[in-house]
C-alpha cells in the first residue's frame, strides 16, 4: 500500500497551514478572532469550573493550526513560514495568558487548585499526558496528510490541550500561585512539544520532505530543527518524571490512609465521607454515632503500613439527632 503523498498533498496542507498568500491578511484575522474569543471561553470555564464550556474554547481554538505550521515548515525546510508559525505559537499563548490574568482581575476570588477541579487537572502534568499528547499529535497529523480522515480534527482538537492550561496560567499567576501557574505553562509545552515531534515523524513516514525540496541546503536546516524538537521532548520529560513520582507517591499514600481508615471506622459503626490530599497531608472527614472511635488506634494502622500519623488530619463529624419539639398552634 503506497502512503507517500505528492505535489498535490503538500499544496492543500501549505494551504491549510500557513499564513502567506493572497488570503493571508484573512486567514490571520480568523485566527486572531477565534482565539481571542477561545480564550474568553476557556478563561469563563475554568473560573465557572465548567467541563463542556472548557471543551468548547478546545474546538473553537486555531492554535494547532501554527503549530502543525512549525512542523510542515521543518519538513519543507520553508525558514519563512517557520518563522511566521513560530511567532503566531508564541504571540497566540502569551495573548491567552493575558486574558486569563485580565478576566482574573474581575472577579472576587482566587482561582487555584484547591478550589477549581479545572485547574486541579491541569496543574500537576505527567509522564502519561506526554504519551496522549504524541499520540494525539499523531492523529492530527494523519488527518493533514490523509484528506479522507480530516473529520477526526475535531476529535484531535478536543484531545489535545492548548488553550485551556494558557488560561490556568493566566488565571493562577493573578491569584498569586505561581508553582500552579508554572505546572499549567509546562502542560502546555508537553503538548506543543508532543505534537512537534509525533507531526515531524508522521510527515517523514508519509515523504511530505521528498515532495517539497530537494535542496541540500534547506536538508541541513531540517536536520537542525529537528535535533531541537527532540532535544525541547527530552528537557520536557524531567519535570514530567518528576511530578509522576510525585503525584504517585501522593495517591498511594492516600490510598493507604483511606483504606485503614476505613477499617478503623468500620469498628465502631463510623463512616468516611472523603479524603483528599493537599501539600502532603492526608485530610479525613468522617462520620457517625456516638463515642467517637479512639484516634490511637488509627495511629497504629498508619504506623505499621508505613504512613506518619503527622500527615493525616482527621475530622470527626458525630451524628446528634435532635427532635423538634411540637410547633405551638399560632393564634390569631
Amino acid at each position: 500500500m503506497d502512503v507517500r503523498v505528492d505535489d498535490s498533498d503538500v499544496v492543500r496542507m501549505r494551504g491549510q497551514l500557513f499564513f502567506d498568500g493572497d488570503d493571508a491578511r484573512r486567514k490571520l484575522s480568523r485566527f486572531w478572532m477565534l482565539l481571542l474569543l477561545a480564550g474568553v471561553i476557556a478563561s469563563a470555564g475554568v473560573i465557572g469550573d465548567s467541563t463542556a464550556t472548557v471543551i468548547g474554547a478546545m474546538i473553537v481554538a486555531p492554535l494547532m493550526t501554527p503549530i502543525l505550521g512549525i512542523v510542515l515548515a521543518v519538513v519543507c525546510g520553508d525558514r519563512p513560514n517557520l518563522v511566521k508559525s513560530l511567532l503566531l505559537v508564541a504571540g497566540g499563548a502569551l495573548a491567552v495568558i493575558v486574558i486569563g490574568y485580565l478576566m482574573g482581575l474581575f472577579i472576587g476570588y482566587d482561582v487555584v487548585a484547591a478550589t477549581n477541579g479545572q485547574v486541579a487537572a491541569r496543574v500537576t502534568p505527567r509522564l502519561i499526558d506526554l504519551v496522549a499528547a504524541l499520540a494525539t499529535g499523531a492523529v492530527g497529523a494523519v488527518a493533514l496528510n490523509r484528506s479522507d480522515i480530516s473529520d477526526t480534527l475535531p476529535g484531535v482538537a478536543i484531545a489535545i490541550s492548548l488553550v485551556p492550561p494558557l488560561a490556568v496560567v493566566g488565571l493562577t499567576a493573578e491569584s498569586g500561585a505561581p508553582h500552579q501557574a508554572y505546572g499549567a505553562l509546562v502542560l502546555f509545552l508537553t503538548n506543543v512539544c508532543a505534537i512537534l515531534a509525533s507531526g515531524v515523524a508522521v510527515m517523514w513516514f508519509y515523504g511530505v520532505h521528498r515532495v517539497a525540496t530537494d535542496k541540500a541546503s534547506s536538508s541541513i536546516r531540517r536536520s537542525r530543527a529537528v535535533v531541537i524538537i527532540g532535544a525541547l521532548l527530552v528537557v520536557i520529560i524531567v519535570p514530567l518524571a518528576f511530578n509522576s513520582k510525585r503525584v504517585d507517591r501522593t495517591v498511594q499514600q492516600e490510598q493507604v490512609v483511606r483504606s485503614d481508615a476505613k477499617a478503623w471506622a468500620t469498628s465502631s459503626g463510623w463512616t468516611v465521607l472523603s479524603s483528599a490530599t493537599h501539600d502532603g497531608v492526608v485530610f479525613l472527614a468522617l462520620t457517625g454515632p456516638a463515642p467517637q472511635p479512639r484516634l490511637v488506634l488509627l495511629s497504629e494502622l498508619l504506623v505499621r503500613d508505613g504512613i506518619s500519623p503527622s500527615e493525616v488530619r482527621v475530622v470527626l463529624l458525630p451524628n446528634n439527632f435532635h427532635t423538634l419539639p411540637s410547633a405551638t398552634p399560632a393564634r390569631d
